[in-house]
């Protein structure tokens, strides 16, 4: 059960509000939501690519295919299966809290025990970052406490072009309930995707802190946003507080 939040102020000041691109798609609150209505324009680009790419690409878009097909469950093997096509790398991690300590840290600056970069799961701040789209980075241990809530993250690092974090804006807007967007100087040139799943019936008990989801890009392309999609399908709305997408919308926060 989701332990009740204290009221505490809204991120720094130096985070922008973030923006909604006029006409952007708002998403439903259904865990998953989402990836079936937009996939066919990941399946376009695939399939513009198959003439330049050859057979990777057509993998891509046979694995379209084969995920628009099915049911709602996306497994780790198919997500990291779509993120290596990309060339991306892929983990999923046990969620970590040193033992003997709480989730909750009362610092904005400490230095926290994450076992991937950028974080995944583990220690965070006690409130968490107001939902939205930034351009100025959020602190990531309130950022850690999004996801602990079924938050997809998109991360970028400073050298990122701005036409692909564009892309990843846009990739926010067609489902901007459960996701959040910043920048993330420890990434360099690299984008990432991450996300905090678990059972809330055991969630701190017993060593149980659930797990991390991570993905790693160099490039955002045709497959990247395919990946990408199948990653927030998997993992949106399946975070170990059991808090509900109804209270992960655009602008709602502490």
């Amino acid at each position: 059960m989701a332990k009740k939040k204290a009221r505490t102020p809204l991120p720094p000041r130096s985070v922008q509000a973030p923006k909604a691109r006029p006409g952007g798609r708002q998403g439903g609150g259904a865990a998953g939501g989402g990836f079936a209505d937009n996939l066919g324009l990941g399946q376009r680009n695939a399939l513009y690519a198959v003439s330049g790419a050859g057979i990777v690409a057509l993998i891509v878009v046979v694995a379209i295919v084969a995920l628009g097909g099915g049911g709602n469950a996306i497994a780790d093997s198919q997500v990291a299966a779509l993120l290596k096509t990309a060339g991306c790398t892929f983990r999923t991690v046990k969620g970590y809290v040193p033992k003997g300590q709480g989730t909750h840290v009362n610092s904005l600056t400490a230095k926290l025990p994450w076992n991937t970069d950028p974080p995944s799961n583990g220690q965070h701040y006690p409130q968490w970052a107001v939902w939205g789209f930034y351009t100025q980075a959020v602190n990531p241990r309130m950022v850690v406490h999004d996801e602990e809530h079924g938050g997809v993250i998109y991360w970028w690092g400073p050298q990122v072009p701005a036409a692909t974090v564009t892309q990843l804006r846009a990739l926010y807007n067609e489902q901007p309930v459960g996701t959040f967007g910043t920048p993330y100087a420890g990434l360099g040139a690299k984008i990432a995707i991450t996300a905090w799943t678990g059972n809330p019936s055991t969630y701190q008990q017993n060593g149980d802190y659930g797990q991390g989801h991570i993905g790693i890009c160099t490039r955002y392309t045709a497959a990247t946003h395919t990946a990408f999609q199948a990653f927030r399908k998997a993992y949106r709305g399946h975070g170990p507080e059991g808090i509900p997408l109804s209270a992960d919308h655009p602008g709602m926060g502490p």
